[in-house]
Formats: C-alpha cells, sequence, structure tokens
C-alpha cells in the first residue's frame, strides 16, 4: 500500500505543485494511517519533489499580473500555506502599485482624466481594483495619481 500511495502522489506532483496540506487532502483516503501519510509526506518534502515555497512562487508569477497582494495572500492561505511564507514571497515580488496599474490600463486604457475625477466613474474603477485584491491604499494612490496626471 505504502508504494501505491507514493505511486499516486507522484503522478499528481507530475502534473503541477501542491502544497503539503493540499496533497496530504488529496492522498487522505487512500492512506492506511495518518502516520504513513505524514511520512510520506515529509519524505516527498525532504527529497525536493514537494515544497511550499516552490508552490507560492509558481502561483504568485502565474496570478500576481492579474491580482492584489490580499487576494493572492487569501488564496494561498487557503491552501495551507503559512502566513509567514506569504508575506516574505509578496515582499520580494514586484510592488502592487505597478501591478495594479497595469491592471488599470488593461481594463481602463488610456482615459481622459476628467473621466477618473467623475465620482462614479472613480468608484467603480475602485470596485474593480478592490474586487482583484488590491489594497484600498494603492488604489487610491494610483486614482489619485491617474487624476493629477495622466
Amino acid at each position: 500500500m505504502q508504494r501505491a500511495l507514493r505511486e499516486s502522489a507522484l503522478r499528481l506532483l507530475a502534473r503541477r505543485e501542491y502544497t503539503r496540506h493540499e496533497l496530504s487532502s488529496k492522498l487522505a483516503p487512500l492512506a492506511e494511517s495518518a502516520e504513513q501519510l505524514a511520512a510520506l509526506i515529509d519524505d516527498l518534502t525532504a527529497s525536493g519533489l514537494l515544497s511550499d515555497q516552490r508552490y507560492v512562487s509558481t502561483r504568485i508569477s502565474s496570478r500576481a499580473a492579474r491580482l492584489g497582494d490580499a487576494r493572492l495572500a487569501r488564496e494561498l492561505r487557503a491552501k495551507g500555506v503559512s502566513a509567514e511564507l506569504v508575506r516574505a514571497t509578496l515582499a520580494t515580488g514586484e510592488d502592487e502599485l505597478t501591478r495594479a496599474r497595469r491592471v488599470w490600463e488593461r481594463r481602463f486604457g488610456c482615459q481622459p482624466t476628467a473621466a477618473v475625477a467623475d465620482a462614479t466613474e472613480q468608484a467603480r474603477q475602485f470596485r474593480f481594483l478592490a474586487g482583484r485584491g488590491f489594497s484600498a491604499e494603492t488604489i487610491r494612490r494610483l486614482l489619485r495619481t491617474n487624476r493629477e496626471g495622466q
């Protein structure tokens, strides 16, 4: 049974990265005991086949272009990644304001500054960016910059 469990884990890992928590959840129904599962997860981690750090880096690099730090952190914590690891990885990445500006430009283009000054339009843009997980401070800075000098 140990061999079958390991083969299942390797098949899953061959498709994509998993966190320790995620892989444990997927393999739990196949394991004979919790100890057996924990030993396998520890072995995969020690051999470098399973890495929360690698999962976080991959996930952030694929989703950071569209999402803010808050949403990325929430998604990663839901996958069982520690808050410290998420915080450290986000700190090494690209600035949230720069990413928010790119998302804003893709969605709204280069609008006349009067349109951004309109309260209704500004609220619509704020909601869009907030839904993507950008912080309120980042959104205010972005919209203020666009209103003042674009």
